[in-house]
């Protein structure tokens, strides 16, 4: 008699728990997607011309202590472009990902000596690209200048 209602049992607690797993992971995806505010989207940036912007707390935090702002842009391959970043607030790195998100250029320090940002780089693969400006360790937020320069073959 014992073993009739340890089947029925496991039958019985079955569909419950079943139901109990499905409510808990769909509330889990809502809360995931649910908030617009947390999802990434980079800011689409034209080629060519410079913009004014500004580096702030709400923006990505780069596990250094500064915080970085992401432009996406959508390059073609045998693009040369020059990426030049500036700030009197704080000392620029700018880093390029490429469509695969892995780092295709990166620049702290510029040549003139300062630390404003200047990257040159040569574009392999058509896609969409990231433009990362980001503070030097803990060297803060505030204004900057970010300009790219798509240059002209020659001919």
């Amino acid at each position: 008699m014992k073993s009739y209602y340890i089947p029925l049992f496991k039958k019985v607690l079955i569909l419950p728990i079943t139901f109990l797993s499905i409510i808990i992971y769909s509330h889990q995806a809502i809360a995931q997607t649910g908030n617009r505010d947390n999802i990434y989207n980079p800011i689409l940036l034209k080629l060519e011309g410079e913009i004014t912007d500004k580096l702030t707390l709400k923006d990505i935090p780069t596990g250094q202590g500064g915080f970085a702002r992401d432009y996406q842009v959508n390059l073609n391959k045998g693009d040369n472009l020059v990426i030049d970043a500036s700030s009197e607030n704080f000392d620029t790195i700018i880093t390029l990902l490429g469509p695969n998100g892995l780092t295709v250029g990166e620049n702290d320090d510029g040549p003139d000596g300062t630390s404003n940002s200047l990257l040159f780089v040569r574009i392999t693969e058509t896609g969409k690209y990231i433009i990362r400006v980001r503070s030097f360790g803990e060297t803060g937020v505030g204004g900057f200048k970010l300009k790219v320069t798509k240059l002209l073959p020659v001919k």
